[in-house]
């Protein structure tokens, strides 16, 4: 007979689900926290896609279409072509067979706008129309480019008359075409439906080209109208060697494409051409290496190789696209480190608050772990259960992170954000298993005390710190050398974007080895004190955990990031102010071409917020000396020109170094000597003897250098002389520019000024420089970033707190059953608390001040400020901003002992039976 053995039962309720049930509160707390952090992982590198795909956009926008479209044209070796061949490859057919293969050249890697590309014949040289009714403002005739492009008709509506139209056997002996202008242009040059204008050919009679119609372009900022800016607006010009500065017009005349053999007549060097223009929404700025391969490809490269082949034709390709790109890369490398600093703060301070979370979860857990251990369990049972365990928690909350922030912050690279959220999905699983089997690899049944000033760290732990202090000291010194000998080359490495989280780590691990000191040093003076609270908190200060690494690196590097970050933020701003006042010179500028009109001196100086006006002369093209190099020389009155380089702290001076020592120039005759102010090559150039100036006018003055500026408020640039207004000849004295400070009303100052003058406000050009998206959301997300670091340093310190708090219940409980009185245990629980908050305190902000000066050389400010690599107020150096320094420090005390102050005030609440038993228990 055969004995069968009973089963053993299977447990009812599984390891997992026990867990959570019986903490419910803490899996809910681990699974915001881990959802919260996911999101703002995640939410990371889709906000810099979506800025940097806005800001790259925004680079195309304001470059506009004359710089980023690429132009691909014949060249001119064809001119000793027979003539015939000549006119055929002007016909419309030899331009539109190649342009579908063109188009489609670049491909996915340079996506290209169909609808605004287009191809066409066209003048190189402007032909000059002599018609006595076309519009001559300064009796000089206009000038024309001849256009024959296709797409006239899907590009504009016609606002008079019709299209021009061109038979099939138009050559290069055609002696009349037709041909449309836009209505700016027929506006401003007197142009009507009938005109015809005649313009010059080569041995013949002109080509008379009669106006068939009026057309208004659909899009005029579109590439179609842009590139080419004359196509839908007249230009007003001057020749640069005209002396007279006489006034023209260059506009455009746009014939049928079919008439491209015509323009062989006229003096203008037709070309065929075709033109690329990009679809600007279709770019991304990580795909900036592919987009500047393409473009070079078809400078100068197999693409500009194949576009030849398909016209059967070398060549030739124009565009600043790639400096386009180039500014941008710019702009985005000097960015990227920055925000880079935040991303890691506040990485780290995540991460060792996930890891701090596992701690606080383990020591809640400490007595069960301890029993599991005594009874037999494994290290690796115990750890695959509480993995398990976490992972039930993490994973979804992890999932719904990555969800969230997909529909808050929508972008393309979604691998990034997932590899993001599933890092801390990882985190948050193995914090708990791993500080488990840290402390539990012995079975044993009490812990030995740890308090910070008896506690005796291990060998082990001394080599791992030393190792790490090593790293991080080499690290840093690495940077240092960097930064300093390569000019700053260093913004670029990753450890700029490390430099804090170095910091932060040398400075926790140094402080918690010297913490300890002063409470030893302190702790017997304290004794022979009279009250029991002094000595008392001292002792408590002196109990606290010895592994207090996590919690101040947490502090040290959120610190460390907010007053980086607030220094950053602080140095733009200021760097955009000074660039603001330097590009207008005072809070208002009106400036004109020529001599401003008397009255409006007083006009300005009525308009609303105006406190002081300026007046100043301005010749712009005055030779010294030996007259082959032009430098520009401001009269000013000295009086108020120092009050206005005071006022703008733009090369200030002495009132009396510009004085001069008689009456007005006129009286005194040309060969006085006037004091000057000159910029540093002026000075070098010509020394401190006296030298004559030829004005713009005509009139000449003698100078001497008194004074040597580096900039000047009414001149930008490396050269420039300033003189007393009154010593110049009456002409040249006469005002060309205005310089107003207040708080002037812009309408008013445009209302006065009218035509006559250009108005420029400081506080619009200030505007202009955070115009750029990549600027404003790199900004944005180092906000948030310094934001959710702070939130984390916070978090890192209330489970700080949190982990003391049933132990510090206790005490107040038990000493107040022997007479210690509630204010007394709001003192014990605050002075407790200060020696721990004034450490973070003062390590952060002497960490954020090394941090500050560390980086300093390797980060350059300009391009974040202004959007160029070069500013008018010169270089923005990063610069230890004090308020960012002690604002984040001071609130960590104070939130120290606010947290204090409210758990003694609510543990005084409670009565003290729970909290005795409690510690009993314990």
């Amino acid at each position: 007979m055969t004995v069968r053995r009973a089963r053993r039962p299977r447990a009812v309720a599984p390891w997992v689900r026990t867990r959570l049930r019986s903490a419910p509160g803490a899996s809910v707390a681990l699974a915001v926290l881990v959802a919260m952090t996911a999101f703002l992982a995640a939410a990371l590198p889709l906000a810099v896609d979506r800025y940097g795909d806005a800001g790259l956009r925004r680079s195309m926008e304001v470059a506009g279409p004359a710089r980023t479209t690429v132009q691909l044209y014949t060249s001119h070796d064809n001119v000793v072509m027979p003539q015939d061949m000549r006119e055929a490859g002007l016909r419309e057919e030899a331009a539109r067979e190649p342009y579908v293969k063109i188009l489609a050249l670049p491909g996915d890697s340079l996506p290209v706008d169909a609808g605004q590309s287009s191809y066409g014949v066209r003048t190189t040289q402007r032909v000059e129309v002599p018609d006595p009714f076309l519009s001559q403002p300064d009796a000089v005739a206009p000038q024309f480019h001849l256009i024959a492009q296709s797409g006239l008709a899907e590009h504009s509506r016609p606002a008079a008359g019709r299209l021009p139209k061109a038979p099939e056997d138009v050559t290069a002996a055609t002696t009349a075409v037709e041909a449309a202008v836009s209505s700016e242009t027929a506006r401003k040059l007197n142009i009507e439906v009938g005109s015809v204008l005649h313009v010059p050919a080569v041995g013949r009679d002109p080509l008379a080209v009669r106006i068939t119609g009026i057309v208004e372009p659909l899009s005029p900022g579109e590439a179609y109208w842009s590139t080419t800016r004359v196509m839908h607006s007249p230009n007003l010009t001057t020749r640069p060697d005209d002396p007279s500065r006489n006034q023209f017009w260059i506009g455009a005349l746009l014939l049928h494409p079919n008439a491209g053999p015509a323009l062989l007549g006229t003096v203008g060097m037709p070309e065929r051409y075709w033109m690329l223009a990009p679809y600007p929404s279709a770019l991304h700025g990580y795909d900036l290496p592919e987009l500047k391969a393409a473009v070079a490809s078809l400078e100068a490269g197999p693409l500009l190789q194949r576009a030849s082949t398909a016209v059967s034709s070398p060549l030739l390709a124009e565009t600043s696209l790639d400096e386009v790109f180039g500014e941008y890369a710019g702009l985005r490398s000097a960015i990227g480190p920055v925000v880079a600093v935040a991303a890691f703060g506040t990485g780290t301070v995540a991460a060792v608050v996930l890891l701090m979370a596992g701690g606080l979860a383990a020591d809640r857990r400490r007595a069960e772990l301890t029993l599991l251990r005594a009874r037999g369990a494994s290290l690796r049972g115990l750890a695959g259960r509480l993995l398990a365990e976490t992972a039930v928690v993490a994973v979804p909350a992890a999932s719904l992170g990555l969800a969230a922030a997909r529909l808050t912050v929508p972008g393309p690279r979604l691998p990034y954000a997932v590899s993001a959220a599933g890092a801390v999905a990882l985190l948050a699983c193995v914090a708990l298993p791993l500080r488990a089997v840290a402390a539990h690899r012995a079975v044993r049944v009490h812990a030995a005390r740890d308090d910070l000033v008896s506690a005796r760290p291990s060998r082990r732990r001394t080599v791992a710190e030393l190792t790490l202090l090593t790293l991080a000291v080499g690290a840093v010194v690495t940077l240092r050398t960097r930064g300093t000998s390569d000019g700053g080359t260093a913004s670029g490495d990753e450890l700029v974007s490390l430099a804090p989280v170095l910091l932060g780590m040398i400075a926790a691990l140094v402080l918690v080895r010297l913490h300890p000191l002063p409470l030893r040093g302190l702790a017997r003076p304290a004794g022979r004190l009279r009250g029991v609270v002094g000595p008392l908190s001292l002792a408590r200060a002196g109990r606290a955990p010895g592994s207090a690494v996590l919690p101040l690196l947490a502090l040290l590097t959120a610190l460390t990031t907010a007053a980086f970050g607030g220094s950053v933020l602080a140095g733009v701003a200021d760097a955009r102010d000074r660039a603001a006042t330097a590009a207008v010179g005072a809070d208002a500028r009106l400036e004109a071409l020529r001599t401003l009109p008397a009255e409006l001196t007083g006009k300005v100086r009525r308009a609303p917020g105006v406190r002081d006006v300026t007046a100043v002369s301005v010749s712009y093209y005055a030779y010294p000396s030996d007259g082959r190099l032009s430098v520009p020389v401001a009269g000013v009155d000295p009086a108020g020109y120092a009050a206005l380089a005071r006022h703008t702290d733009i090369g200030t001076f002495d009132t009396d170094e510009l004085k001069t020592s008689g009456g007005s120039g006129a009286s005194r005759g040309d060969a006085e000597v006037l004091p000057a102010l000159a910029s540093p090559d002026v000075a070098d150039r010509y020394g401190t003897r006296p030298f004559p100036v030829r004005l713009e006018d005509g009139g000449r003055i003698t100078v001497r250098i008194v004074a040597v500026r580096e900039r000047t408020p009414v001149l930008a640039g490396q050269e420039f002389l300033v003189v007393d207004r009154s010593g110049l000849p009456p002409a040249a004295a006469r005002p060309t520019a205005l310089l107003v400070t207040g708080h002037p009303d812009a309408g008013a100052l445009r209302k006065a000024a009218g035509d006559a003058a250009r108005v420029q406000i400081r506080s619009e050009r200030l505007t202009a420089f955070v115009d750029s998206p990549l600027q404003s959301g790199a900004e944005r997300v180092y906000a948030a970033a310094v934001a959710a670091g702070t939130g984390y340093a916070v978090l890192a310190l209330l489970l700080t707190l949190l982990r003391a708090a049933p132990e510090r219940a206790a005490l107040l409980a038990r000493l107040r059953t022997m007479g210690l009185t509630r204010a007394q245990g709001r003192r014990l629980l605050v002075l407790e608390s200060l020696p721990q908050a004034l450490l973070a305190a003062a390590g952060g902000t002497l960490t954020a001040w090394a941090a500050v000066r560390l980086l300093a050389p390797g980060i350059d400010l300009t391009t974040i400020a202004v959007s160029a690599s070069s500013s008018p107020a010169g270089r923005a150096a990063l610069r230890t901003d004090p308020v960012s320094l002690a604002v984040p420090a001071l609130a960590v005390v104070a939130l120290s002992v606010g947290i204090a102050a409210a758990q003694a005030w609510w543990s005084g609440r409670k009565g003290s039976v729970r909290e005795l038993r409690a510690g009993d228990a314990r």
